[in-house]
């Protein structure tokens, strides 16, 4: 059976670009070719909105897929962007943590309904920015976890609580999970203190942390309000090109490509 490729993005802290990266991961990633399917997980729906997916056309959302209401065949809608389908989120999904506590193998609802993602598929689940039910549950059915880090003060601090997770996880539940990379984001290079947090990140992380690094950018931050991909709103921006970088060396590092592709 072929290995599935399930990643989880994920960071407690809010505000770092995690669900940009979902967003633009997912686009660039389809754009080259790889069918790909992006699990909204956060009751934000923030990643639904950016894709263009107005709340009336999210007949089914996740939390009809974590209570097998529907499977994901149903659940999964076309996007514009070709080879990219969309899991919605609405805001039903804030109390999944509450409803869901009681659910039997609570931790392994997401896992049984991505079993059926098709062969080939990259599957990419953008996380809240907590480390709940909902969380353990991506890290249960992920492959791997990929983690934004904003380039600022604090980066380093709270990731630590990630990767303890991450063990956690790996040591009780899922024994296959690792943590598939670090990408550092909203880097502006005028900036000494992104200059010094990325290469804080590079010495304590290694080859863990990505070569591509997500600079600061005003489009990237004008694209969700025009409900589209920074790749769709401005194809040719600074965080296009970057976006875009950073999926083949993701694709690279998945073996879905050849490094030099």
């Amino acid at each position: 059976m072929a290995e599935q490729h399930i990643i989880a993005i994920a960071n407690q802290k809010g505000g770092v670009g995690k669900t940009t990266t979902a967003v633009n991961l997912g686009a660039a990633l389809a754009e080259s070719g790889i069918p790909t399917i992006l699990v909204d997980l956060d009751p934000q729906g923030n990643a639904s909105t950016g894709l263009g997916i107005t709340a009336d056309e999210r007949h089914f959302t996740v939390y009809d897929l974590l209570t097998g209401e529907v499977d994901l065949s149903v659940a999964a809608v076309e996007t514009d962007i070709v080879n990219l389908r969309l899991v919605p989120s609405t805001s039903d999904l804030a109390s999944a943590d509450v409803q869901l506590a009681q659910a039997l193998d609570r931790t392994r609802l997401l896992e049984r309904q991505l079993k059926a993602a098709p062969e080939g598929t990259v599957v990419l689940i953008d996380c809240p920015p907590a480390l709940g039910l909902l969380t353990v549950n991506a890290m249960v059915a992920a492959s791997s976890v990929l983690v934004p880090l904003q380039a600022e003060f604090y980066a380093l601090e709270g990731l630590s609580q990630l990767l303890a997770t991450v063990k956690q996880v790996r040591q009780s539940a899922n024994p296959r999970l690792r943590v598939n990379g670090i990408l550092l984001t909203m880097s502006d290079y005028r900036n000494n203190l992104s200059q010094q947090v990325e290469a804080d990140a590079r010495e304590t992380l290694g080859d863990l942390v990505y070569p591509t690094v997500i600079p600061r950018n005003v489009r990237v931050s004008e694209a969700p309000s025009h409900a589209q991909p920074v790749l769709a709103y401005d194809s040719n921006s600074k965080g296009s090109i970057a976006y875009r970088k950073f999926a083949a060396e993701f694709a690279a590092r998945l073996k879905l490509v050849s490094e030099n592709a």
